[in-house]
């Protein structure tokens, strides 16, 4: 789950998998990829940073290592 904050100020998290896409129009619009429409704080740079971080900590348990640089 991502942290996101509503106009309103209101924060909340959400699935970022579920999202479709985030366009800067000049507020932030996130649709989701069930076609419902989101407008947030953040920048589309900020979600897509955020997304790649969430990515990060759920793919890396699941990140085989190479035997050979095991001591």
């Amino acid at each position: 789950m991502i942290l996101l904050t509503q106009t309103n100020g209101t924060k909340f998290y959400i699935n970022p998998e579920l999202i479709q896409t985030a366009e800067a129009t000049p507020d932030t619009v996130i649709t989701l990829v069930s076609n419902k429409k989101l407008i947030v704080r953040e920048t589309p740079q900020e979600i897509a940073e955020r997304f790649i971080e969430y990515r990060r900590k759920t793919l890396t348990p699941f990140v085989q290592q190479d035997p050979s640089n095991q001591k």
